[in-house]
């Protein structure tokens, strides 16, 4: 799992990522160390649980991606089967190349 997140670290602007359970309980991470594991993880199974319940009162399916645009950076949130996958990034990114990356660590990860 660990060279899963590393090899999605090394793309540009990606800051860290890791994995959380649904429940908020962190699986695997590789955060800058400006990053706090434990907060970050709460606030990605917080917000997907949010996302889920919103969209279910609209009669949608669950949510496969969330992505969060700030002043500091952007945060890409992902189903990932087992948990969440989080993305940190940089605010200036290409969002097609993170995406893609983003895409090919959650084939690894559900093993496919």
């Amino acid at each position: 799992m660990y060279s899963v997140l590393g090899e999605l670290n090394k793309t540009s602007g990606v800051r860290g990522s890791m994995l959380v359970g649904n429940d908020g309980i962190i699986i695997a991470a590789d955060l800058d160390s400006h990053l706090e594991d434990e907060a970050v993880g709460a606030m990605a199974a917080s917000i997907m649980s949010n996302v889920s319940k919103a969209l279910d009162r609209l009669r949608q399916n669950n949510p496969e991606r969330v992505t969060i645009e700030a002043d500091a950076g952007k945060i890409f949130l992902s189903d990932a089967g087992v948990g969440i996958l989080a993305v940190i990034t940089e605010p200036n990114i290409n969002v097609g190349l993170v995406r893609l990356e983003i895409k090919n660590a959650l084939a690894h990860i559900k093993g496919q």
